[in-house]
């Protein structure tokens, strides 16, 4: 019952056609134990995708109403949410910001945060800020340009750019003002004590110290080795809130900035740096993850200290796709490991590696809308991104055939000719031209599924009655042009191909652990036409799915649904 529900789905997905593999891979996704007979659940599979592809798609869509309705009805009924309403927005006053730190390639998270950010203001006719939060000069790279041209890619404008790092001078006599009003002091204790002193709730030797001893230690602080003190906020260490005993606020940092170089030594954390940009700069309507709740303490007290406006700051929970690594430090290791190629490796949900996978912008858009801004926590699957993207590839994809595991097919009874194909179905997407003869290839899949006697139809071109079948070839001849009833419908490409590979990504992580099969390729035959496509550019290789072609030094394609 499994495979007949998937398998009728497939079909309805792909025009009447299903596919053995994929409806094999949904199986396998909700019955893991399957993989120990792989095989032999593959064989049942070709099986009822057979006798589920005999069938019209009318009928099709009857049998999965009785046994599996939630799968039309959650076509049918998805809808993409709205975000609701900014509380406190005044129209034309709603400012908001993204702050990337420039240390790696933006991912969906970012994605994420970038579009509610510019989503809300531009529903309100604000402005919208792209600030580089640059102050941990160990961890920032030449990312600023990336990071810039992947929110280009994504359709993200900004109104105003700067980098934190700008702005030090400001921190730097915000801080002496904290000191001076005795609000934060220097301490010179090792890390251990402080963390020894915030665990303990009490406070260290240096928070004694008067605002005189402070200043001056706070003037020789610039000059002090590296981890020898750190600028502390005087707040409540009795707190529940383990954020608001004393957080740092600056530390000191010799590795050379990329921007800044050696100029500065001393950096403010993120508590400082976020909570007095976001009001400096003029930003009502703060969005962060729910991880930084906790601190919210701290960024309005601190704000408060300073006699600084304090913008309105709203969570919305993390992005977390399943089986695939949401964070740069994983991806990292990853390509350390050489575990994937880089970035741009279209396992990773890099905007990058999403884009060479074929993912588009206006998909992510879509995809981000319709999780909204909700706190709850959730893993979302990333087949909920590729529906979202294949519905909108659907009407602008061109329609080619690829025969992977290809098996050469005769035919007994028919003369060369020039056929043409639509290259959509529905769409006016202009034809292609295919020149054939006695050979054609099919796929090894649908070789498996015929049977000596037996009259199937090469789609869109004639009818063909099986004569003998052999490992390598298949013989036939020629049945005439009449398209008969519930007729087997198989695809196909002349003798006068294209070789082609086509990389298949799959999730990293099965239950935890690093998958040795992530990445799948097949090789195969394609129409010619395929020279005539853009690099880059998507197409819709039949009851296969849909595949971004690539064309650097070599002819491939990367699937994405």
């Amino acid at each position: 019952m499994l495979a007949k529900k998937y398998a009728l789905a497939n079909a309805i997905q792909f025009d009447g056609s299903a596919s053995a593999d994929r409806v094999l891979g949904k199986i396998m996704a909700e019955d893991p134990n399957l993989r120990e007979s792989a095989s032999d659940a593959l064989r049942i599979v070709e099986l009822i995708v057979k006798e589920i592809n005999d069938l019209d798609l009318e009928t099709q869509k009857r049998e999965i109403e009785k046994i599996a309705p939630e799968l039309l009805v959650r076509k049918k009924q998805k809808k993409i949410a709205t975000f609701p309403e900014l509380p406190q927005a005044k129209k034309g006053e709603v400012v908001t910001r993204f702050p990337p730190e420039p240390n790696g390639y933006l991912h969906i998270g970012h994605a994420k945060a970038a579009i509610i950010s510019r989503e809300y203001a531009k529903r309100y006719g604000g402005k919208f800020i792209l600030r580089f939060d640059d102050t941990n000069p160990e961890k920032e790279g030449e990312y600023y340009q990336p990071q810039k041209e992947d929110l280009k890619w994504l359709g993200i404008d900004w109104d105003e750019e700067y980098c934190t790092s700008s702005n030090l001078e400001k921190h730097y006599k915000l801080a002496e003002k904290l000191i001076k009003e005795g609000n934060a002091y220097v301490c010179c204790c090792s890390p251990e004590e402080i963390k020894s002193s915030r665990f303990n709730r009490k406070p260290c030797k240096c928070r004694k110290n008067s605002i005189e001893k402070n200043l001056a230690k706070w003037s020789e602080l610039f000059y002090m080795p590296e981890g020898k003190a750190v600028l502390r906020l005087k707040a409540d260490l009795e707190s529940p809130n383990t954020a608001m005993r004393d957080p740092t606020l600056f530390r000191l940092i010799d590795a050379p900035h990329p921007i800044q170089g050696k100029k500065y030594r001393c950096w403010p954390t993120y508590d400082f740096a976020g909570a007095v940009e976001d009001s400096l700069s003029g930003v009502t309507h703060a969005f962060r993850t729910k991880e930084y709740e906790l601190r919210d303490e701290v960024y309005y007290y601190l704000l408060d200290k300073l006699n600084l406006r304090k913008p309105l700051l709203i969570e919305y929970s993390r992005l977390s796709l399943k089986g695939m690594p949401v964070s740069k430090r994983i991806i990292k290791n990853l390509i350390d490991e050489r575990k994937v190629a880089g970035w741009d490796d279209p396992r990773v949900p890099t905007l990058r590696g999403l884009r060479r996978r074929g993912i588009q912008p206006n998909a992510i858009h879509q995809f981000v809308l319709s999780l909204g801004i909700s706190k709850v926590e959730s893993e979302i699957t990333f087949d909920q991104l590729e529906a979202i993207n294949r519905k909108n590839l659907d009407p602008v994809s061109k329609r080619l055939y690829f025969i992977p595991n290809p098996t050469r097919l005769i035919i007994h009874g028919v003369s060369p000719r020039e056929t043409e194909l639509r290259l959509h179905p529905q769409f006016d997407l202009g034809k292609r031209s295919l020149k054939v003869g006695r050979v054609f290839y099919i796929s090894k899949q649908d070789v498996n599924q015929l049977e000596i006697g037996e009259k199937i139809r090469l789609k869109e071109l004639y009818n063909v009655e099986i004569k003998k079948i052999t490992e390598k070839e298949v013989w036939g001849d020629y049945e005439g042009e009449k398209l008969l009833p519930k007729i087997k419908k198989i695809q196909w490409v002349p003798e006068n191909y294209a070789e082609l590979e086509v990389i298949c990504p799959k999730e990293i992580f099965v239950d935890g652990a690093y998958n040795q099969d992530s990445l799948k390729t097949l090789t195969g035959y394609v129409e010619k036409e395929i020279e005539n496509i853009k690099s880059d550019e998507i197409v819709q290789f039949e009851r296969f799915g849909f595949c971004r072609i690539e064309k650097n030094g070599k002819l491939r394609a990367f699937f994405c649904g």
